[in-house]
């Protein structure tokens, strides 16, 4: 499988949050030439101090990266609260900006991180950039061949009992700014819109079974935390295509046996793989079988956590001088379906969605142009 291999130069990048999901994005950026780290940057010195010595490299303070002429992006990997701060900094020092899911906790700081990029000249990427795995691309192969027909509808449904049984510190997972629709929304959403293209309108139903929670996992393990936002969103996602997506995201379910993402189209229904995962089990069905198809990828970043593909796809299109496929356009499309859950579910009004967005390109077209030119 032909991969992002071959290189004009590397471009270099400075990570600011060192926090626990920069361990996931060191150890993906070592499939990936294009990419060089060149320091490692926090609030907390000795977070940053730590992660560098556990991956061989320097630690900055923050003003001294974002004055570093040789860091080109910015990874930004703080909390979902200090996305657009810290995004506005990096592009104050005219350096492109790649962040972490969601681009900002509100549509409207969103759009004025979106704006002060584009009056600068500068590049916005965002997480999530899984639907850039081979599982995905295959899934958007399968729709884009028209194998699929009209797709009518589908379902995408992420449930678990929520992240104090897990994370270090789950307490911002409940935080304004927190929630499943802002946390896991990203993936479905982003990947629908991969698949389906943009969404048109929103509607939903919300609840906060729990005002306060149990914290389960060390080294908090006793404490509890209050709960500031929606932990249980049901809604439906009506597309321009005309496709209607049933959406259910939530915190409060202790077990579930529904599948993570299904499409019914009007010739093939099809499985489609964990949209937080890059590959998976990928499976068509139509009416006249009984049984399911696997769909076999032949398509690259489908065997593992490739989590800084879609930062590697934004350095390669700087140098190509090409649009790069996980764009502020795209985060932004999708920041303001995710806060179109929160209106309608208060309002109990459908939410009409503004922001103009384009499916991405298929990864397989720069993967293969590049296979070819080395």
């Amino acid at each position: 499988m032909e991969r992002f291999m071959s290189v004009e130069r590397r471009v270099g990048v400075g990570i600011i949050g060192c926090g626990n999901i920069s361990s996931q994005y060191l150890k993906a950026i070592r499939n990936f030439p294009v990419l060089e780290i060149i320091a490692v940057a926090d609030m907390r010195p000795e977070i940053a101090d730590k992660k560098a010595a556990e991956f061989g490299l320097k630690a900055v303070p923050v003003d001294a990266l974002l004055a570093d002429p040789k860091v080109e992006i910015i990874l930004n990997l703080t909390i979902p609260r200090a996305h657009v701060e810290v995004g506005l900094r990096t592009i104050a020092a005219g350096k492109h900006v790649y962040a972490e899911k969601p681009l900002g906790i509100t549509f409207a700081e969103g759009k004025k991180l979106a704006d002060a990029a584009k009056a600068a000249g500068l590049r916005l990427g965002s997480a999530p950039d899984t639907f850039l795995g081979g599982a995905h691309q295959e899934a958007r192969a399968l729709v884009d061949s028209g194998a699929v027909g009209d797709v009518v509808g589908g379902t995408a449904f992420f449930a678990c009992p929520g992240h104090e049984r897990w994370h270090p510190d789950p307490a911002f997972y409940y935080d304004v700014g927190g929630g499943p629709v802002l946390d896991m929304g990203p993936y479905y959403i982003t990947d629908l819109v991969n698949l389906l293209g943009p969404v048109a309108r929103v509607q939903a139903m919300a609840a906060t079974p729990q005002l306060e929670r149990p914290i389960y996992s060390e080294p908090r393990k006793g404490q509890t935390m209050p709960v500031k936002v929606f932990t249980h969103v049901a809604g439906l996602l009506q597309f321009k295509s005309g496709a209607i997506i049933q959406a259910t995201l939530s915190f409060d379910v202790p077990a579930h046996a529904h599948l993570p993402f299904e499409l019914y189209g009007s010739t093939l229904s099809v499985l489609v793989p964990d949209p937080n995962n890059f590959g998976g089990e990928l499976k068509t069905r139509p009416a006249t079988e009984k049984d399911w198809t696997v769909v076999t990828s032949k398509l690259p970043y489908a065997d593992t956590s490739y989590r800084s593909l879609g930062l590697a796809d934004m350095a390669h299109a700087i140098l190509e001088n090409r649009p790069h496929r996980a764009s502020g356009d795209l985060a932004l499309h999708v920041l303001e379906v995710m806060e179109a859950f929160e209106t309608a579910a208060k309002t109990g009004q459908s939410v009409e969605i503004t922001t103009p967005v384009e499916r991405p390109a298929p990864l397989s077209q720069s993967v293969i142009a590049r296979a070819a030119a080395s």
